[in-house]
């Protein structure tokens, strides 16, 4: 066991440099090649197939022998995704083995279908769009898409996957009253036009509007996708549409549920991977009903992917979860519990990781995490309490809390001053990015923040000097937090001594994820904790709609969110003007025609939210420590953690990560 200095200086030697990316980070080039494309209407096209002679996994053989499963020949498309390796840092592998994960909860199995980043469309891991499960797209002035499918390509259960997986999703379920009510998702609606679906052929599908959507093809590609097909072989079973009503009767009552409707929305769950029955297309099925000690994922025997030299992907066999304790990941992980683990990990965990990698045979790498801010504060406008709300809704009172943190205190206590400091805003390496929006209303200023407050009228204190409400109470905001990350509320404890100083009470209050985004949604919820903006590092062609209320999850406005969602069905309408120019600009983005023109939406908004503190950052530009078993090849020894772009490891395939043959 080596020994790991725990001195600042001597972890500063241990750690790369900061993240500090420039205009050949991956991230800069997202927006620049989807852009180009869109303008230009390029075709995108998977490799050539070449003449391969495919090799039987020999995990799937005796099935194979026994008539059980056809041959690969038979499994694989008749035009795979053929994936070639470069041999320098990423090998071909040799299928099998059983990779092991901790996940802190039942509902964690998603990340199977996350990290498996099967997409019909994908980033790769330069974070350029390519095609996935489609052989080929082709966009015509931005607003038509013409998707074409692999031929002969299958379910999990060997079942064609053809157009009218995409016919059934758009005609049965995304415009079913019954099945959505509030019709189809959101996000394929063009200034309140839907598209015009088409389906030429049985390998063909047509996407149309008469205005360009920029958002289409990401979305597609995002690590919670826009789903526009599902195995309508299976779900007819569950619609009245085509199913026998007797038998549909009885599978509503075996399930305990009100309607066919409701039963058909359960089963019909490609992203949670909560139904084993249902057919997929990831690289990997979950095969265990919840709730369990372990939950076991196993290869999709149809999967479309193959290495060059014939080996149908994903070269492991089998993924085992194991749930547990959030707080012990870390530990477990020190262990050797786990082949390949990120979630429940933090900054302040590698050193630890680091001293037991020779014992426990792995090594702890550190990726870059890309959020506009690590730790970021949302104060809920459009909570409940009339009071809160009015006082939450003045831009002053934002200000006066955002200035009243003390962002170097926080980034020497917990990150050995190797953050960037500031709001939630794009980072240094953006195109989008200034040192004003960075650093406006974020320098400790207690001074300022008084002031400020004062200027509210907020000047009436209690006996403990706590500022007082209008009509009395105590200035008392309860933060929420996910209780997933112990050190959010480490941070929670200094920020609450320095508002103190302001007559700020701040309690932190830990809650199930579920619970927390329950009481947001309902607006029973001040303030929250959760990280900043998922890409830090946006270019003027990615999508601003997280700056804008366009979303329920939006914690600081989920209501005016829910409106724009469900087009007014639910929710509340923007009230505040600085909100509604942020979505007038969402807007004019959508409806734009040039970089330039998208360019000074973005620069627009972003000093919107620096002016304004919609959300309160802290610090950025995080290290990510990632665990992996010295038997796992193919993960990068540098890479880029994030959500989207990125589904995490999605990136980087893990359907070609593989384990050394017969090592424990």
């Amino acid at each position: 066991m080596r020994p790991i200095p725990l001195c600042a200086e001597a972890f500063r030697r241990l750690i790369s440099r900061p993240f500090r990316p420039d205009k050949r980070s991956p991230l800069f080039a997202t927006g620049l090649c989807l852009g180009a494309a869109l303008a230009a209407g390029l075709l995108f096209q998977s490799p050539a197939a070449a003449a391969l002679t495919l090799q039987e996994t020999p995990s799937l053989a005796p099935q194979v022998k026994a008539g059980q499963l056809p041959p690969v020949a038979q499994r694989v498309p008749a035009d795979p995704d053929i994936v070639v390796l470069n041999g320098k840092t990423r090998t071909y592998g040799t299928p099998g083995g059983t990779l092991h994960w901790l996940i802190g909860r039942d509902k964690d199995v998603r990340f199977v279908t996350v990290f498996g980043y099967a997409r019909l469309v994908a980033y790769d891991r330069h974070f350029q769009l390519k095609p996935g499960i489609l052989k080929s797209v082709e966009v015509k002035d931005g607003r038509i898409f013409t998707l074409h499918l692999r031929r002969a390509m299958k379910w999990s259960d060997g079942a064609p996957f053809t157009a009218e997986d995409f016919r059934y999703w758009w005609e049965d379920i995304a415009t079913n009253k019954d099945l959505s009510p509030a019709g189809p998702p959101r996000e394929l609606r063009v200034d309140g036009e839907w598209p015009t679906v088409s389906f030429p052929d049985a390998l063909t599908v047509v996407y149309q509007w008469s205005h360009p959507n920029p958002n289409f093809l990401p979305r597609l590609a995002a690590a919670e996708p826009l789903y526009i097909y599902a195995p309508a072989h299976y779900l007819k079973a569950f619609n009245i549409k085509y199913a026998d009503p007797a038998k549909l009767q009885a599978e509503v009552a075996a399930h305990h549920m009100m309607n066919w409707a409701a039963l058909h929305n359960r089963v019909d769950s490609p992203y949670e991977a909560s139904n084993p029955d249902l057919p997929t297309l990831d690289p990997w099925h979950v095969i265990t009903r919840a709730p369990a000690q372990r939950f076991i994922a196993v290869r999709n025997p149809y999967y479309y992917r193959v290495d060059a030299q014939g080996h149908q992907l994903p070269y492991i066999d089998e993924i085992i979860m194991t749930p547990t304790a959030p707080n012990l990941i870390p530990t477990k992980a020190g262990s050797g519990e786990t082949d390949l683990q990120a979630r429940g990990l933090r900054f302040s965990n590698y050193t630890f990781l680091r001293a037991n990698e020779t014992r426990y045979h792995y090594r702890t790498l550190l990726w870059h995490t890309a959020k506009g801010s690590h730790f970021a504060l949302y104060p809920d406008l459009t909570c409940t309490d009339p009071v809160w709300r009015k006082v939450m809704r003045d831009p002053r009172f934002r200000r006066a809390l955002s200035l009243a943190i003390d962002r170097d205190a926080i980034n020497q206590s917990f990150f050995f001053g190797l953050a960037i400091t500031g709001n939630n805003t794009a980072l240094p390496g953006s195109p989008l990015y200034t040192k004003q929006n960075l650093s406006e209303w974020a320098n400790f200023d207690l001074p300022l923040a008084n002031k400020l407050l004062d200027q509210i009228g907020l000047t009436k204190r209690d006996g403990d000097g706590y500022r007082l409400l209008p009509d009395g109470r105590r200035m008392t905001i309860p933060v929420e937090t996910a209780g997933e990350d112990p050190g959010q509320v480490d941070i929670l404890e200094l920020i609450r001594d320095t508002w103190r100083k302001i007559g700020i009470e701040l309690i932190p209050k830990p809650l199930q994820r579920d619970l927390l985004r329950n009481r947001v949604y309902s607006g029973a919820t001040l303030m929250s904790v959760w990280t900043g903006f998922e890409d830090g590092l946006p270019t003027p062609d990615m999508s601003p709609a997280e700056l804008a209320p366009t979303e329920q999850v939006s914690l600081e406005w989920p209501k005016w969110g829910q409106y724009y969602e469900t087009n007014g069905a639910a929710g509340e309408k923007i009230d505040l003007p600085a909100a509604q120019n942020l979505m007038d600009l969402y807007r004019d983005w959508l409806n734009s025609t040039t970089e330039a023109e998208r360019r000074q939406d973005w620069v627009k908004m972003l000093a919107i939210h620096a002016d304004q503190q919609f959300t309160i950052g802290t610090i950025a530009g995080i290290e990510q420590p990632i665990v992996a078993s010295d038997r796992l090849h193919n993960i990068p020894e540098k890479g880029i953690y994030n959500w989207d772009p990125g589904a995490f490891f999605g990136v980087y395939r893990p359907d070609t990560f593989w384990l050394t043959p017969g090592a424990s």
